[in-house]
């Protein structure tokens, strides 16, 4: 009398990461997940190394994770895996508050968000 198990996010052929509360805004986390939708894993690892952008660092661990659940998770080729997706979603706001002149405050927002990775396993044919 187990807990039933919850069916796949993905298909059989691809395993999903994600990274949440990513210190960034959704718009500037998309500009790095856009970058390197479509590629092949290696290439993209390549790009975010190399990438000016901060969260690139982060998107780059995230990116290695689901390399490894592929790897480790559902028995998939490494060589062989593309990223399919790569959606990014808002999160929490920080607000913050800043002093103004004669009394007065103004609100700071700290904007959180989330990235989530799919990488798909391409077959012989489609190689």
């Amino acid at each position: 009398m187990g807990k039933t198990v919850n069916p796949r996010k993905v298909g059989p052929i691809e395993a999903l990461a994600k990274a949440i509360n990513l210190r960034t805004s959704a718009r500037k986390l998309n500009l790095v997940a856009q970058s390197i939708r479509g590629l092949p894993v290696q290439r993209a690892l390549n790009e975010l190394e190399f990438s000016p952008k901060r969260i690139a660092g982060d998107v780059r661990k995230a990116l290695y994770s689901a390399v490894s659940n592929a790897e480790n998770n559902h028995n998939l080729d490494i060589d062989n895996l593309v990223v399919a997706e790569a959606y990014v979603g808002k999160n929490m706001v920080m607000k913050r508050f800043s002093p103004r002149a004669r009394g007065r405050a103004s609100r700071i927002e700290k904007p959180f968000s989330e990235i989530t990775i799919v990488v798909r396993e391409l077959t012989g044919d489609a190689a």
